[in-house]
């Protein structure tokens, strides 16, 4: 097995591991209770799963190819950047409006804290 083979091999084992977790993540988002645990899967393992399946296609590029895409670049900076910004700032919009969270939650800890600060 020479060098560009195990890079491949390891290429194809990024966008697999990536493919596995976005099954899970997918999974989360159909089984937890509410819609804070739903994103909190959507946004954080969906993220990972998207990295890892990107970076591995960007080695099997770069390496096989001799290739460095830059959209793949962009694509992962993106993702990056993007992904968990627009779930923190979407649960927060859901907080203020009151959604309500699942009976399981132990403590919420931001009531006293944003809705506080609202009242002055």
């Amino acid at each position: 097995m020479n060098g560009n083979e195990s890079i491949e091999l390891i290429g194809a084992l990024l966008i697999l591991i990536g493919s596995i977790i976005s099954v899970i993540s997918a999974i989360g988002i159909i089984r937890f209770p509410d819609a804070y645990t739903r994103a909190h899967a959507a946004t954080k393992t969906t993220t990972l799963a998207v990295l890892i399946t990107l970076v591995g296609a960007f080695l099997y590029f770069w390496f096989d190819e001799a290739y460095v895409s830059v959209r793949l670049l962009l694509g992962i900076i993106f993702v990056f950047i993007t992904a968990p910004v627009s779930g923190h700032l979407i649960l927060r919009a859901a907080y203020r409006a009151k959604v309500p969270m699942a009976d399981s939650t132990v403590e919420d800890e931001l009531k006293d804290v944003i809705f506080r600060k609202d009242a002055n």
